[in-house]
């Protein structure tokens, strides 16, 4: 008996599906569909029309010359006005993650021996940390720092140093030499750090390394969070729109030796079992002459900010224990706030890439319940018929099944984010960009698909970019996923 009702169901839900799926083309295709009788009869019309008709025409226009002059005029001045103020292409060229060194990997058993012997953690923050790492979804790849191996380890400012120049440095090694493009290029350069932010600037290291402009556009952004990497490019994008024919370099990356916590407090400690060492470059353009070896060009950047609340302010918090260690605390709500971000993005991005046939639904559902109070649930839009691909931050496992709940995404489409962090963990802004790096990598990814790159972070802040391929994308020489994308998608815990 059993059996009945669960088949009933699938036939129903099945049906369902390829209702939604016609009343999304009749809809999508309706204006096309009126259009096809329309110019149907323009054609019979145009086709009864003889040559002394078109004669006459001819005649009405010669003795009107004045009108037709100042209708020129009008045409050739608003053209011009539209193509100088019209906004620039932005140009995704290339873009590279940093592949840390095997020595620099940390597994399973390592980290323990280190939080025990090294980092000297008492016994219940030790248990704590083991479960966190054995349910974070992490595998046995991931990597710290070279100093954080170090016995006794001392976070110092140069060891931070250190590793900030390994792997910027070798991420914008592998960005000129994949581009061709010259240091000398570059008139606009954003950096995104959040923890580490020494003096000189992390943008002021890399102009000294590259020898860089003395008139380049310099910016160093900290204390933004794991979102700040789509912050960095939205500031790119504005400057390119001022700046004509430049190069803009994104390096967006983390820094963990000196913002490892040492002390007891359980919200603090999840960090150390999440964030490892990973950061990206990225070079963007608004010459037209890239566009025929750009990736993708920029669609949409939309940011939101959940700040005002204090709730949403403190879910991820830099204090000090009551013993005086300084780290960063993640509240409980971290995930269900993170839903509420989304929703204000879905608000906002929504109007501006989902088809009509599912903004006529969700503004249906909207109008039910703010006039007639009907108990609907809030339609949550089909944004699989928007975008192709989702590279959803990897902040967490528990960030990745939330929003992967809410989106009402398939397995497939959060596996970049899910593999990403199995094999490079929480690298914070630059997670986004290791995420299209295997996508890439798959060769999943063809012309005019969209990607949808959604950042979190602390603030709180929800910030997403929105990117579609101008061709049929090849990894590039020197990709992070280049020596194990065969060994992926892997089973991670559940």
């Amino acid at each position: 008996m059993s059996s009945k009702p669960t088949k009933t169901n699938g036939v129903q839900s099945v049906n369902l599906k390829y209702l939604k799926l016609g009343y999304h083309y009749l809809v999508s295709y309706l204006l096309t569909l009126c259009l096809v009788p329309l110019i149907a009869i323009i054609i019979i019309q145009a086709s009864h029309l003889n040559l002394n008709d078109i004669h006459q025409l001819w005649l009405h226009l010669r003795y009107n010359l004045v009108s037709v002059v100042i209708f020129s005029i009008i045409v050739v001045c608003g053209s011009t006005i539209y193509i100088m103020t019209r906004p620039r292409c932005i140009y995704l060229v290339d873009f590279t993650c940093y592949r840390p060194p095997s020595h620099l990997q940390l597994k399973f058993h390592q980290f323990m021996e280190y939080s025990k012997h090294i980092w000297k953690f008492d016994h219940s923050s030790l248990e704590f940390q083991r479960r966190i790492l054995e349910r974070s979804g992490l595998g046995e790849e991931t990597s710290i720092s070279e100093a954080m191996h170090y016995i006794p380890f001392r976070p110092s400012i140069a060891a931070a140093r250190e590793e900030a120049e390994k792997v910027i440095f070798g991420a914008l090694d592998n960005l000129f030499e994949n581009t061709n493009v010259k240091p000398k290029d570059i008139g606009i350069l954003v950096v995104n750090c959040s923890l580490f932010n020494p003096t000189p600037s992390l943008s002021s290291m890399i102009v000294n390394k590259y020898k860089l402009r003395g008139n380049i556009k310099s910016f160093n952004l900290g204390g933004m969070g794991c979102s700040a990497g789509v912050i960095a490019i939205d500031l790119a994008k504005d400057m390119l729109q001022v700046h004509r024919n430049s190069y803009a370099v994104v390096v967006t990356t983390e820094n963990i030796t000196q913002n490892w916590y040492f002390g007891n407090k359980k919200s603090m400690l999840i960090p150390n079992c999440l964030f490892r060492v990973g950061g990206a470059a990225v070079l963007l353009s608004n010459k037209q002459s890239d566009k025929h070896r750009a990736k993708y060009k920029l669609v949409h950047v939309v940011r939101t900010h959940l700040g005002a609340d204090d709730k949403a302010y403190r879910c991820a918090y830099q204090e000090q224990d009551d013993a005086g260690e300084t780290g960063v605390s993640l509240s409980k709500d971290l995930t269900s706030i993170a839903g509420e971000a989304l929703k204000t993005i879905i608000r906002t991005l929504g109007p501006l890439v989902l088809p009509i046939s599912e903004q006529l639904l969700f503004f249906a559902t909207l109008v039910s319940k703010k006039l007639f109070n009907t108990k609907v649930k809030p339609y949550i839009p089909d944004f699989k018929l928007a975008y192709d691909h989702f590279c959803i931050h990897a902040g967490g496992r528990a960030v990745i099944d939330e929003l992967e709940k809410k989106l009402q995404l398939l397995p497939v489409h959060v596996e970049a984010s899910r593999m990403t962090l199995h094999r490079f963990g929480n690298t914070s802004s630059s997670s986004i960009w290791y995420e299209l790096a295997y996508t890439e990598a798959k060769g999943r990814i063809r012309k005019r698909n969209r990607v949808w790159q959604i950042g979190l972070g602390s603030g709180f802040k929800a910030n997403s970019a929105v990117w579609e391929a101008l061709r049929n994308v090849k990894p590039s020489p020197n990709n992070p996923w280049e020596d194990c994308i065969h060994k992926y998608p892997v089973q991670t815990v559940a």
